[in-house]
């Protein structure tokens, strides 16, 4: 048998009762009433079992509320935060069927304030959102239900909104690359295929002839630069490559050509 030599407060809600054996029990306020622990108590080796499993349970627990106090979690973000606070793997699982018991796990509400939080704050499309509610652990079942949050028509004006502010970030691009760039740009971030193609037919479809020359000389001159080691035949048809590549339409291509030929000759 040990004695208790002393009960001191310790950090957050645990309490540090030390022993006559040397060792120490931190243990929460529900367990000194529960085993009516003072000091000079005695107790037997069972009793101290009994005590340190359900201090295992107890601290656990009372890491896992701290941790849900600060924002919604999955249960396997839960799950990872306690083998990280190195709890035993048995008491995380009833720490975990507590927590659902008391509704402060449920991966679909978590999956719906994800889903509505990254509606309003970011610009993701859901196959994107999905991926991040995978890497947090929720079941596809789960996901599926709560994208269900973030309707088809959102999905249109949120693509709507990337693809504008992109157009409108045009740096010496044609029409047709800048266009392929937005479409690039969405299916990274999660769009499906129909919301893009909606989202690029409200841009601009009309060429302005004189603006998109002008990218094309831009990037001509690069090209005719980078090319001037070569014979006249080859670098044409490199520069043609180079820009029919970019989206310029060929006419516009044999038109700088044949300036920069004139240009030459001169």
């Amino acid at each position: 048998m040990v004695t208790i030599m002393r009960i001191s407060k310790g950090k957050g809600p645990f309490y540090q009762v030390d022993l006559s054996n040397g060792d120490s029990l931190k243990v929460s306020e529900d367990l000194l009433v529960r085993y009516r622990l003072l000091k000079g108590q005695e107790l037997t080796e069972e009793i101290m079992e009994e005590i340190k499993k359900s201090s295992g349970f107890d601290f656990g627990f009372q890491q896992a509320l701290n941790y849900l106090s600060y924002q919604l979690r999955s249960e396997k973000e839960i799950r990872t935060y306690l083998k990280e606070k190195e709890i035993e793997l048995d008491d995380r699982h009833k720490i975990v069927d507590r927590l659902k018991e008391l509704d402060l796990i449920n991966d679909l509400v978590y999956g719906e304030s994800f889903v509505r939080t990254h509606m309003r704050l970011s610009d993701k499309g859901p196959k994107k959102l999905a991926q991040q509610l995978q890497q947090k652990g929720l079941k596809p079942e789960i996901i599926e239900q709560a994208l269900l949050q973030y309707p088809e028509e959102e999905q249109v004006v949120m693509a709507c909104q990337v693809a504008e502010k992109l157009f409108h970030k045009n740096h010496g691009k044609s029409q047709k690359e800048l266009f392929r760039k937005i479409q690039q740009n969405l299916m990274t971030k999660g769009f499906s295929p129909d919301t893009i193609q909606r989202a690029i037919a409200n841009l601009p479809q009309e060429k302005n002839p004189v603006s998109e020359y002008e990218y094309l000389i831009t990037q001509g001159e690069k090209l005719w630069r980078k090319n001037a080691r070569f014979e006249p035949q080859k670098r044409n048809l490199k520069i043609k490559q180079s820009l029919y590549q970019k989206g310029f339409d060929l006419d516009m291509i044999q038109r700088f050509i044949t300036e920069k030929e004139e240009e030459s000759s001169e």
